[in-house]
């Protein structure tokens, strides 16, 4: 392993477990203001110290502003380390961080405090190597798990060499050390129903019961969920809401749909098939998320060869099915790789957690991947 990684993720995960304590006992979820606020001041503290700070608009409006700290060099190349604050946990289901043997558990730990602790460190070991880039930007977003609004960042980041996110990391099924060089795009279906409400013991009949024309809708678009053919397509109600009274037959719903596929015009069929009218119950869908995909595994492959020689042991590019923002950069940044963060799982769920013993292992391969990236490009 060469020197300048090990000696420098020995430093990052030194500090990491009280930093991941600090940043974890911030209640963040999506949307709270006040959480992303006092989560980013955490985060601007933990900076290399001759990084200069801005605070920029979110891509979600009402939420608190992102954080795109920059640090200067004297080389040539343009780097970015990505990440999120936000969370999936609200505020009466937060938890302080605790130890369970190996495990560290908290509230956003794998996703993805773990990866902006991990970030932070790598951005003060980069910082050491001014010679070595042009620029190191660190981008932490604080709507991420939310967003349903179009992404901002990536006309501003388009010139970057190199976009390295830090969502959770994870083994190969040999127990090889991977990164995550493919995505699946990502969408979000809503359909509103509109029917007529009638009392549901005089005059049930009289009704037209929008519950179960988004209940049929629910199970007619099932019918396109196909992750084996070849988009890859899953289809997955996740979200239904009808009714305000026990005895009233509901007028009014909507149903929301979680899909994933290789490209985005996989979902244009699933919209389509939504139909206009289901027995007297109007029926109303938008597309109100589209997550790109990102594949960059032939644009990434001799790159993690050289970086698992510089490691010592092989890293590999892999796929992972969830949506991250690493994907909104890769069409226009050359190197984009994601799963830099520890590994861990539980994602969320209360049972969130991460293994201490990867964080250094994880710093290691992240250092070894930036490490090559700015080399390629000196």
């Amino acid at each position: 392993m060469d020197a300048l990684i090990e000696t420098g993720a020995a430093a990052i995960a030194k500090r990491a477990p009280r930093e991941l304590d600090a940043l974890v006992a911030i209640s963040s979820p999506s949307g709270d203001v006040g959480g992303a606020e006092e989560a980013i001041a955490l985060c601007v503290a933990l900076l290399p110290e001759q990084a200069q700070v801005q605070r920029v608009p979110c891509s979600t409006h009402g939420s608190a502003a992102d954080l795109v700290a920059t640090v200067s060099g004297s080389g040539s190349g343009r780097m970015m380390l990505l990440g999120h604050v936000d969370t999936v946990i609200a505020h009466d289901s937060h938890a302080p961080l605790r130890r369970d043997g190996d495990r560290l558990y908290g509230p956003g730990t794998a996703d993805m405090k773990g990866g902006v602790v991990l970030s932070l460190g790598l951005a003060r070991e980069l910082a050491k190597r001014p010679e070595c880039f042009e620029e190191l930007a660190v981008v932490l977003v604080t709507d991420e798990e939310w967003r349903t609004s179009p992404f901002v960042h990536a006309p501003r980041f388009a010139g970057y060499d190199s976009c390295l996110c830090f969502e959770a990391g994870q083994l190969t099924s040999a127990g090889d050390e991977a990164v995550i060089v493919r995505r699946k795009a990502a969408g979000t279906l809503r359909v509103r129903a509109a029917g007529r409400a009638a009392h549901s013991g005089s005059a049930p009949d009289q009704g037209r019961n929008a519950l179960l024309g988004l209940a049929a809708t629910a199970l007619e678009l099932s019918g396109h969920h196909d992750p084996g053919g070849p988009q890859h397509l899953s289809v997955v109600p996740t979200v239904m809401r009808s009714g305000d009274a026990f005895n009233v037959v509901p007028a009014a719903g909507e149903l929301l749909f979680d899909m994933r596929a290789d490209r985005l015009d996989a979902f244009d069929a699933v919209l389509s098939a939504v139909p206009a009218n289901v027995n007297g119950v109007a029926l109303e869908a938008s597309m109100e998320r589209h997550w790109p995909g990102m594949d960059a595994i032939d644009t990434t492959r001799p790159l993690l060869q050289r970086a698992s020689t510089r490691l010592g042991r092989p890293i590999i590019g892999a796929a992972r099915g969830g949506a991250s923002d690493a994907s909104h950069f890769a069409a226009t940044v050359p190197i984009t790789i994601d799963g830099l963060g520890p590994r861990g799982g539980g994602a969320h769920t209360p049972q969130e957690f991460v293994l201490e013993p990867a964080i250094e292992k994880r710093a290691q391969v992240a250092l070894a991947v930036a490490l090559e990236v700015l080399d390629m490009n000196s």
